[in-house]
């Protein structure tokens, strides 16, 4: 059983004996200090874990396969080439085939 002393980190705990005694939460050493700031990294992980997993869940195609949307990417370039005239009919056709070939 454990009494919170009002405006301060110490408690008033049972020690198990029959005996009541005021203890300062942080009175152990260094380990405390270890112990809040790997509970921090805990949580930071957690929290950026979920922030990923709502950002992927949100938007699948930025995880998923590269190849389809560089393809993709690809032939629009394609077309605004054959498009400003720079490649002629045969060129563009040639260049398709061997787009959607890979």
């Amino acid at each position: 059983m454990m009494f919170e002393s009002a405006g301060s980190s110490r408690f008033l705990v049972h020690a198990g004996d029959g005996t009541w005694g005021w203890h300062d939460m942080m009175g152990f050493g260094w380990f405390g200090w270890f112990g809040m700031i790997f509970m921090l990294i805990f949580w930071i992980l957690i929290i950026v874990g979920i922030v990923w997993l709502v950002k992927w869940l949100l938007n699948p195609g930025a995880g998923g396969s590269k190849g389809s949307t560089s393809k993709e990417r690809a032939l629009e370039i394609l077309d605004e080439a054959y498009a400003r005239g720079e490649i002629d009919d045969e060129e563009y056709e040639r260049r398709k085939r061997k787009l959607l070939e890979e």
